[in-house]
């Protein structure tokens, strides 16, 4: 009797515990709080991870980079590689957290197509976390190549020479700054070809030599028309001469000054070898203010720099013109021929554009009239033209020598391959900062895989 009564208690009891839910959620709070914690724990853990490896591998990046440039130099021997490469990574490996962590190098000697230095890292993180799941660390490696002896660049430098260029000391500033960038970046070579240069000075027009008067590339239809004489001499325009019905002699060529201006649309935004059909062709045209002729891509860096020597500043600013003849020394073909590229190198090609204004004038007279460009329309041209030089794998550098306060320009900030591309700056001293930072990023490609 009294095991009856006990058991049928005990049988109320949990039938009571069992409807029971005034404690339901802190159970199940309880319950779920270690796996939560757990999740949360091992997203901190490997954030930490993440983070060593990220600043390890910019370590590596910058160690790769310093011993390939000493390899290259021949400051270290093969032998002391992996004492070099410990040294710059500690030396430039921040984090705090990792543990274990070790660095190891290894050159491959240049068998035809460069030699290749890679450097490995590896280490771990201690857990805070997720060794209460039976795991106290997290490891993580990496690693950084650098390839040079088989890059050869070739680096087209294209100089505004308009008048405004006179004002506030920015030739008299941009002449050194740029035989200094020549200095630099000829320095990179090793052997004659590792590293070619051209020089274009630009103002509306580019002078690509008067010599060059019999070139099948040049299209004379608006030279000759605009450089003549009429049977009657009291007509003095081609179009007036010929309504009366007299006859126009236009000069001789070999009088032209060699200034030649934008091409037909589209092709004044692409580098298509100029053929048979005139829109190819390069118009001729006896510009009152035609610069110093271009330098095509060379090896003699001294006739270079006697060269920028000879820069004087006159005419008005047609960004699009020099950036289209930087791109054109650049490709093999005519008009410039840039020498044959070597199957066992890598090539790098590189546009650098100074400019210290805004485009005012191009071959569209309702384009602008040297002093304002109308509506934007050289601008929008521009923008195509450096779409298509990126797409065809050249890197572009552009700066803005802007000493006037006028609105910073955005066009040579869109043509920049990439925010690091472009600088500006606003007083005539800063251009050889800037050109001598466009050297050191040169450098890098140099070296870099």
């Amino acid at each position: 009797m009294l095991n009856t009564a006990i058991f049928s208690r005990l049988r109320a009891a949990a039938g009571r515990f069992a409807k029971a839910d005034q404690g339901n959620i802190a159970v199940l709070f309880g319950i779920a709080a270690v796996p939560i914690l757990t999740f949360v724990g091992a997203a901190i853990d490997y954030s930490r991870a993440s983070s060593a490896r990220s600043a390890m591998q910019t370590a590596l990046d910058s160690t790769a980079l310093m011993l390939a440039k000493d390899l290259s130099n021949g400051t270290i021997k093969t032998s002391d590689i992996n004492t070099k490469a410990e040294a710059y990574f500690r030396a430039l490996y921040t984090n705090t957290e990792a543990r274990g962590v070790t660095v190891s190098a290894t050159y491959t000697e240049n068998t035809g197509k460069g030699s290749t230095i890679k450097v490995n890292g590896s280490g771990n993180i201690p857990t805070e976390f997720m060794k209460v799941a039976g795991f106290p660390k997290i490891g993580f490696d990496t690693s950084s190549t650098s390839l040079w002896g088989n890059v050869r660049m070739r680096v087209a430098l294209a100089l505004d020479v308009t008048g405004s260029m006179s004002s506030d000391g920015k030739m008299t500033a941009m002449k050194p700054a740029a035989k200094a960038l020549i200095d630099q970046i000829g320095a990179l070579a090793k052997n004659t070809g590792d590293i070619y240069i051209s020089v274009i000075p630009f103002a509306k027009d580019v002078n690509v030599g008067a010599s060059n008067y019999d070139q099948s590339w040049i299209e004379w239809s608006d030279w000759d028309a605009a450089n003549g004489t009429c049977s009657n001499t009291y007509y003095k325009s081609q179009s007036s001469c010929l309504s009366a019905g007299k006859s126009w002699t236009p000069k001789n060529r070999d009088t032209w000054n060699g200034c030649v201006t934008d091409r037909d649309q589209d092709y004044d935004t692409k580098n298509t070898t100029p053929n048979s059909d005139y829109h190819t062709k390069f118009y001729a045209e006896q510009y009152n203010a035609c610069p110093a002729q271009l330098a095509p891509l060379t090896t003699d860096f001294a006739s270079l720099k006697t060269k920028i020597d000879s820069l004087t500043p006159n005419g008005g600013t047609n960004q699009p013109i020099g950036i289209a003849w930087g791109w054109q020394s650049l490709t093999q073909g005519a008009p410039l021929n840039a020498p044959a590229e070597e199957p066992n190198y890598e090539y790098k090609k590189v546009l650098i554009v100074m400019s210290d204004g805004l485009n005012t004038q191009d071959r569209w007279p309702s384009y602008g009239n040297g002093q304002t460009q109308f509506n934007g329309a050289i601008d929008a041209r521009q923008r195509i033209q450096c779409d298509n030089i990126k797409a065809n794998g050249v890197i572009i550098y552009t700066m803005h020598v802007n000493t006037n306060g006028d609105p910073t320009s955005s066009v040579l900030q869109y043509c920049a391959s990439g925010s690091d591309k472009f600088s500006t700056v606003t007083s005539s001293s800063q251009i050889a900062t800037a050109f001598s930072a466009i050297g050191t990023s040169l450098s890098k490609l140099r070296v870099a895989k």
